[in-house]
């Protein structure tokens, strides 16, 4: 007969029952392993799968994480392009790390991955990789209180590769992926110590996965507060001293990189926020703000929504899985503050809506299955039958969000090389220029590709432009802009070109010729002194024609990549 040694301490300080297996059944822990192997990578190729659906397009934004990465990884230091000054233009350092890591490994911003571009299989793989790894802490976490740990994997799995707001993201060149992995590791400790959470162990794992959450984006600092929440919800009676001491502890934990993070900003940058929160005027919680959040509901669809939430507050009275669901419940719910709390995105498909998937996928899917294993006859075909109609009316909504984002991606990065960064170094070879600056909204492609040196429009990367943006002062951005940096170049189109008004300023026709129009109900300029004759305004317009060509190509293929390598200075793929 097996025996059982009853208590053996875990890595995280949880005290667990232990069985021995019994030696005529040897093979069941490697069948268990390949199972939950199996179950991690079957909804990870799900993901990839649905991925493939948006072909090389990554985002603009992510490009200037990628510029920054190549800055740091050659010497250059944290500048958007070597000659400009440091600047904290990026909000992500985790996922900045990883590219630049990639950089130094020859995985990144080098060539091409059996035909792929790096700059598109790198961080794509990186997505795919944390995706797993956010599986397989589900998994661990499913293990700890559900029978069928490999079925609620493959449940929230299937679930997250049918959600295009959750693929896309995840493999936009961004660093959603690496939020949601760090999350799922949270959720997973508070899960399997849900019963010793006072322990030091599952604290400091805690504090530790909730700074990488922070570091990975401004947002993530919310998840510090899990494990305090969590502990004190499930904390046993006579343990509140114990557990206030390993609220500390994880705190503690969660500070020290944090806090040493934010004295390398202070030390470099002179501030205590990037420059990315800055421009994005980040306030203070509103109940407007929350109240997006019904916009989530929507997308997931109100009959799956309602019936997630009865099937979690079923489990919920089961007392196996209650007080595992309940901490689970904790990082779910700042999640949902967090995306409540930020000013509204204007991306497509709710970019900062990443962990609400996760989590929410994972708690509906454990809850779901442990609450129809204890169901008999007709109550399971009622739930079966539910899940199948909800399921098919959020799938339908889904279907048709993907097709669209497939046809109409957000702002591709490769588009901004070919028109911002390509495009204008045909101007300067046009005009025989060595030096210039450029003044546009987008940078990212511009940044990896342009000789010109960027200031951006947006403020993401530019700190007096930031403060504009931050105090709503378009007068003092377009006196700063004229009458201070004096760029080479402008470009604008779109809602930014109304908004900024740089055309309503006598200064600007004084000063500025119009290239031409561009698309978006946009237009290009040049400095009026470097344009001395007719003919040369024909040599630019001829190459606005070239290039007006090739951003029509780039705009018709909007998934397809623009080269094997992103490199300074060129003119063509």
């Amino acid at each position: 007969m097996p025996h059982s040694r009853p208590v053996e301490a875990t890595a995280l300080g949880v005290q667990e029952q232990v069985t021995d297996p019994p030696p005529a059944r040897g093979r069941r822990p490697v069948r268990r392993t390949a199972v939950a192997v199996l179950a991690v990578l079957v909804p990870t190729v799900l993901v990839g799968l649905h991925a493939l659906a948006y072909g090389a397009w990554e985002v603009d934004d992510a490009g200037i994480t990628f510029a920054y990465a190549r800055s740091v990884a050659t010497g250059a230091g944290p500048v958007l392009q070597p000659g400009l000054p440091p600047v904290e233009g990026w909000s992500n350092p985790a996922w900045l790390a990883l590219l630049v890591l990639g950089h130094w490994l020859g995985l990144f911003d080098h060539g091409t991955w059996f035909g792929v571009p790096d700059y598109v299989a790198y961080p794509k793989a990186l997505g795919l990789l944390c995706v797993a790894g956010a599986l397989a802490a589900f998994h661990a976490a499913a293990s700890a209180v559900s029978r069928r740990p490999a079925l609620v994997t493959v449940l929230t799995g299937t679930v997250l590769a049918a959600i295009p707001s959750f693929v896309a993201w995840c493999v936009s060149g961004l660093e959603n992926s690496l939020l949601v992995l760090a999350v799922a590791g949270i959720a997973a400790v508070l899960v399997r110590a849900r019963a010793a959470l006072p322990a030091p162990g599952p604290a400091v794992a805690c504090g530790l996965l909730a700074a990488l959450a922070a570091l990975t984006r401004p947002e993530g600092l919310i998840y510090a507060g899990a494990f305090p929440i969590a502990v004190l919800l499930v904390a046993r009676r006579g343990r509140l001293l114990a557990a206030v001491g390993a609220a500390a502890l994880s705190v503690a934990a969660f500070a020290v990189p944090v806090g040493a993070y934010l004295a390398w900003r202070l030390a470099v940058f002179g501030q205590w926020l990037p420059t990315t929160a800055v421009a994005k005027s980040q306030g203070l919680p509103t109940v407007a703000g929350f109240a997006k959040v019904t916009e989530l509901v929507g997308y997931a669809g109100w009959l799956a929504v309602l019936g997630g939430v009865l099937l979690v507050g079923a489990g919920l009275t089961r007392p196996g899985l209650r007080d595992g669901l309940l901490v689970l419940l904790v990082p779910l719910a700042l999640a949902l503050a967090a995306f409540g709390v930020l000013v509204p995105d204007w991306m497509e498909q709710y970019r900062f809506a990443s962990p609400v998937w996760a989590l929410g996928a994972f708690a509906v899917a454990l809850a779901g299955v442990e609450v129809l294993d204890g169901l008999r006859g007709r109550g399971r075909v009622v739930v079966a039958a539910t899940a199948a109609v909800a399921a098919l009316l959020s799938g339908t909504g889904w279907l048709a969000a993907g097709q669209a984002f497939r046809a109409n991606p957000t702002a591709p990065m490769c588009l901004i090389v070919v028109n911002t960064g390509r495009e204008f170094n045909g101007y300067m070879d046009v005009l025989g220029l060595r030096e210039a600056t450029f003044f546009a909204p987008e940078i990212g492609g511009g940044a990896l590709t342009g000789r010109a040196l960027l200031v951006d429009g947006a403020g993401l990367a530019e700190p007096t432009i930031a403060a504009f943006w931050a105090a709503d002062d378009t007068a003092g951005l377009r006196e700063y802009v004229l009458a201070e940096v004096r760029p080479t170049f402008v470009r604008a189109h779109g809602e930014f070109r109304p908004i900024v008004a740089l055309e309503t300023d006598p200064r600007f026709a004084r000063d500025y010729v119009e290239i031409g129009p561009s698309p978006n109900g946009g237009a290009n300029w040049v400095r009026r002194e470097l344009v001395p004759d007719e003919a040369t305004l024909q040599r630019l317009q001829a190459w606005a024609r070239v290039a007006d060509a090739a951003d029509a190509r780039q705009r018709a293929t909007p998934r397809a990549a623009c080269g094997d390598r992103l490199e300074v200075g060129a003119t063509t793929a």
